[in-house]
């Protein structure tokens, strides 16, 4: 019986531990937050009082853009004081290079203005625009620009400008040298730069920019004006089709031949553009912002009008019979995804809508001379600049970049790197059969 007594009295002092013990163990149906630790990063933490942080990564598009987002980032502070803005202006030479380093250190920004979306929506770094965008301000967009940035049927993106390419040329200069039309086709195009390089020899009758920062543009004039593109017609790639080989071969061969610029590979758009304003380069192809530009030169130098060129512009020379192909080419803003709190996301829609407001966003468009991707912004840039009206119409019918391909960063580069071996005399079908090789697999 004592036996028995002790047995119980053993028994009881047990379960009075682990009772003891239990009560120290956290309850999930009480604690959220109790048993394993969650791996999702968590929301940004906003104490009540405190300011709402964004921070925002910015192209620079030409002289004018830094200052246009100081005083846009003052305005906005100003009007939000919950919120405190932040942009940062980066070069379109360096902006890759900061973005991806911000990636790298697990640090992205929260939106960024930049050309290329698909490789971050692939890395499911991106919200989905509707979540980010004030439905007022969605509705504003013309749908052929949202549709460049849609990825299994979803926006990820939403456009900042655009602009269209065409010809450009020095009215005087052609008809100095005898060019006795504006050309249209290859052969016409050489034969003028032959002309004006006997003319003077001091001009440079044609411009190419094959630099990091314009090559893949360079690269798209001439494949498209020769009936070809970037994929077929089912999205596949066809970077080394015969046709892109020929057009590219076209184009170095001006460049051997003497008729362009002197160093293309590094020669910038802004520096053809500044050539071409000082009337030493009589063609080029070239955004619609291109008399913006050459008028604030003018008015910062104070060049007297008897020294500024006489120039027009017409469509992009092409070959074989094929239509002129208008370059377009689109920019967007997005939203990476950093578990923003609903109080952060409140903010960055405020952000957008405070940016898209018809009038500031059109003041945006013609401070460098871009064409907007709003129906109300085309009608206040067309009807504040008469000379901007047929670009308005002419943005809405571009080709554009495959920008909603992952690949097209790889693409992007990969091009003008075939283009700046070429210029040092690689050969341009081994080099294009080498890169669709690497991106197609």
């Amino acid at each position: 019986m004592k036996k028995i007594l002790a047995l119980l009295l053993a028994l009881a002092m047990a379960l009075s531990l682990v009772a003891c013990a239990n009560s120290n163990t956290p309850d999930p149906t009480k604690d959220p937050n109790a048993g394993t630790q969650e791996t999702q990063k968590p929301a940004d933490p906003q104490p009540a009082g405190d300011k709402i942080d964004i921070n925002v990564i910015a192209a620079e598009y030409g002289q004018n853009t830094k200052q246009w987002w100081a005083d846009f980032q003052d305005e906005f502070n100003k009007a939000y004081e919950n919120i405190n803005l932040v942009v940062e202006v980066v070069s379109w030479n360096d902006i890759y290079t900061v973005v991806n380093t911000r990636l790298g250190g697990n640090n992205a920004p929260d939106i960024l203005n930049i050309d290329v979306f698909a490789d971050y929506q692939a890395d499911d770094l991106l919200l989905p625009a509707k979540d980010y965008v004030s439905e007022e301000t969605y509705a504003k967009f013309y749908e052929a620009f949202l549709d460049q940035s849609v990825v299994d049927g979803t926006v990820w993106a939403i456009p900042d400008l655009a602009s269209a390419r065409a010809m450009y040329y020095n009215v005087d200069i052609l008809e100095a040298a005898g060019v006795d039309k504006v050309p249209t086709t290859w052969d016409e195009l050489k034969a003028a730069c032959e002309k004006i390089k006997a003319y003077d020899s001091s001009i440079y009758p044609w411009g190419i920019d094959m630099t990091t920062d314009e090559g893949q543009a360079a690269f798209a004039y001439y494949v498209w004006n020769n009936g070809s593109d970037f994929t077929d017609a089912n999205g596949n790639w066809i970077l080394n089709d015969p046709k892109n080989v020929e057009a590219i071969e076209y184009a170095i061969g001006l460049v051997n031949d003497g008729l362009t610029n002197s160093d293309p590979a590094n020669e910038t758009r802004y520096n053809l553009q500044d050539l071409f304003g000082a009337g030493k380069l009589a063609m080029v192809i070239g955004p619609n912002s291109i008399p913006t530009y050459i008028a604030d030169n003018y008015a910062k130098a104070n060049t007297p009008k008897e020294e500024q060129i006489n120039y027009a512009f017409a469509a992009i020379p092409t070959n074989g019979g094929n239509a002129s192909v208008s370059a377009g080419v689109m920019d967007r803003f997005m939203c990476f995804d950093n578990n923003h709190s609903a109080e952060k996301i409140e903010a960055i829609k405020t952000f957008f809508d405070f940016f898209y407001e018809d009038n500031r966003y059109s003041d945006w468009v013609l401070m460098e001379g871009f064409l907007p991707a709003t129906s109300a912004g085309g009608e206040i840039v067309a009807a504040s600049d008469p000379a901007m009206a047929p670009w308005v119409d002419i943005v809405g019918s571009c080709k554009f970049y495959p920008t909603a391909k992952a690949e097209w960063a790889d693409v992007k580069q990969g091009v003008i790197n075939v283009e700046q071996q070429a210029l040092l005399g690689g050969n341009v079908q081994e080099l294009l059969d080498n890169l669709q090789a690497e991106i197609a697999g």
